[in-house]
């Protein structure tokens, strides 16, 4: 960090000089001046690391200097000395902002100390926040990789709902970064300093849950030898994420919506309500839509979740976004695993953006840290592509009909509507016409289906009664 700095304020000569004489003995760059006046005007032009002040001096006391500091909000550490008579008064300092306070005559060891441990404290303030800023740095909305356009529209989804607290509901299949997403909206947030508190709802048992969720007391169960604080506490002034919430048991789902209704609950086994300060992002896999038609979660629950809805589209419908994310992941393995390996040949890439990614980004990942293991060469090729790979890229091209042109010709958008519309019929005929179902059938999220059922006008044939 190189030199630190002190600022001495004492209108008494005598303690300036043994304050400046005992400290730059420790190699620290030490400045003086008479008043609390001239030490704000130092502190307005230069930096410093701490500031020593004497508690009583004219035109400006050593309170109004540490008010100055803490109103100021500068990275400078006060501490505060004065004669046994006015320890009090150093307190109510402390209690102001001032990091500690040494009463006169004072010892060089003592002092010494006690700028040692704000030295230290200093240190370890910037060291937290330079782990905050490589945090936040790691969640920007840069680093959700996509320039197609849906992906643009996430991006714009959420640049805006970022600094508010509106709860977000994140949809999408599984690997398509909902995680990233919600981690992105807390650290670009007012909340960004405080917790970030991810829990995944389906991978905890069910009896588990909810004393994950809301902490228990003691003895509130077989095996609860002592309290325990839950995630919604442990994410008090920050955010949770509430991952498969559709996963909650309908006690759950209604302990769930008391929170958000309320910002109150209480631990397993316990009878006092705790409030929180907290912002909730949920988020899920399936269509909370057709579960609240199945019965299996709340209406009014999802009314509260999906106060901002957020869909994330599957890697098979922004193709164009294969190469930039196989780009960023051999950046992020390539230096450790095989620097050697520079990318993917023109086939081999163009394969993988003809591949339907069931596993999305999570699987194109995995498949680049693989080939950087695997592969001897500079390129990927074709032949070194896996097998799953080669054999779903054949599959779909095998599934495509084949048409014969006639020779009058034919309307090219007219034919592809009515493959269109034939297709989406058989799809919903064989789902019995539950759209989550044939969205499934046509790899195409539900939102997809909705608009070009809407547009070809289909409607759900009239069940036909015997009677």
């Amino acid at each position: 960090m190189g030199t630190y700095s002190i600022l001495i304020a004492d209108d008494e000569a005598q303690n300036r000089d043994y304050l400046s004489e005992i400290l730059s003995e420790e190699q620290y760059a030490v400045t003086a001046v008479a008043n609390g006046k001239d030490a704000v005007a130092r502190l307005s032009q230069d930096h410093f690391h701490i500031v020593l002040t004497d508690l009583q001096m004219p035109e400006l006391d050593g309170l109004g200097v540490i008010r100055y500091l803490i109103e100021n909000r500068l990275n400078c550490i006060g501490i505060i000395y004065t004669g046994y008579g006015s320890v009090k008064t150093a307190v109510d300092a402390m209690k102001l902002g001032a990091f500690d306070y040494l009463t006169k005559p004072f010892k060089a060891d003592e002092i010494k100390v006690v700028v040692k441990k704000a030295l230290d404290h200093l240190a370890l303030q910037e060291e937290n926040t330079y782990l905050k800023q490589q945090l936040k740095a790691k969640y920007r909305f840069e680093n959700i990789i996509g320039t197609s356009d849906k992906m643009q529209k996430v991006f714009s989804l959420i640049d805006k709902v970022a600094s508010t607290d509106s709860t977000v509901l994140v949809l999408g299949e599984s690997g398509t970064g909902k995680e990233l997403v919600a981690r992105a909206l807390h650290y670009n947030s007012p909340r960004a300093q405080n917790p970030f508190v991810p829990v995944n709802c389906g991978a905890i048992p069910e009896e588990l849950l909810e004393s994950e969720l809301f902490g228990h007391e003691k003895g509130a169960f077989t095996g609860a030898f002592r309290a325990r604080i839950g995630r919604f506490e442990l994410a008090h002034t920050g955010s949770i994420f509430l991952d498969e919430v559709s996963e909650m048991s309908p006690n759950l789902q209604v302990k769930l919506l008391r929170v958000i209704q309320e910002r109150e609950f209480e631990r397993v086994g316990g009878i006092k309500s705790i409030r929180t300060d907290l912002r909730i992002i949920a988020a899920t896999n399936r269509n909370l839509e057709e579960e609240v038609e199945q019965g299996r979660f709340r209406e009014d629950l999802y009314y509260r979740l999906n106060v901002i809805p957020l869909d994330l589209p599957p890697l098979r419908e922004r193709d164009e976004d294969v190469p930039l994310l196989v780009k960023h992941f051999l950046a992020k393995y390539g230096k450790d695993k095989n620097p050697a390996l520079k990318g993917f040949g023109k086939k081999a890439m163009g394969l993988l953006m003809q591949y339907k990614w069931p596993g999305n980004v999570r699987e194109l990942e995995n498949l680049v840290e693989r080939m950087l293991v695997l592969c001897d060469g500079t390129e990927v090729e074709l032949e070194d592509l896996p097998e799953k790979i080669l054999a779903g890229c054949a599959q779909a091209s095998s599934s495509l009909p084949c048409i014969d042109l006639p020779e009058s010709g034919i309307d090219l958008s007219t034919a592809v509507s009515e493959f269109e519309k034939n297709i989406i019929i058989q799809a919903l005929n064989r789902s019995n016409w539950v759209k989550n179902r044939a969205a499934k059938l046509l790899n195409v999220n539900r939102t997809t289906l909705v608009e070009k059922i809407k547009k070809q006008k289909l409607q759900k044939p009239a069940e036909v009664k015997l009677g």
